[in-house]
């Protein structure tokens, strides 16, 4: 079981990058949360099968059509999550 937390960086809001994250997420089985940051970034925490989660992340390089990513800086998530994944207020 693999659990990261992720900032996501570029033209990445406005562009349905969190509810693209969302069913990407779901169509994973993984559990966590996607939000926006105050300073334009996008946040997400991924947990799941090392595999799914990988490819997540990968995925996340890419986003939906109209954004653009420049950076995805990842770290390991230790903090407990609830089952599911959903989108969470913005931070």
């Amino acid at each position: 079981m693999k659990r990261v937390r992720v900032i996501i960086h570029g033209k990445v809001q406005g562009v349905w990058f969190r509810g693209w994250t969302v069913d990407q997420a779901q169509e994973r089985g993984l559990d966590g949360w996607v939000r926006n940051r105050r300073d334009g970034t996008v946040e997400a925490v991924f947990a799941g099968e090392d595999a799914l989660v990988d490819d997540m992340l990968q995925a996340c390089w890419e986003g939906p059509e109209p954004a653009h990513v420049s950076h995805v800086q990842t770290e390991p998530h230790k903090g407990e999550l609830a089952p599911g994944f959903h989108q969470a207020p913005t931070a």
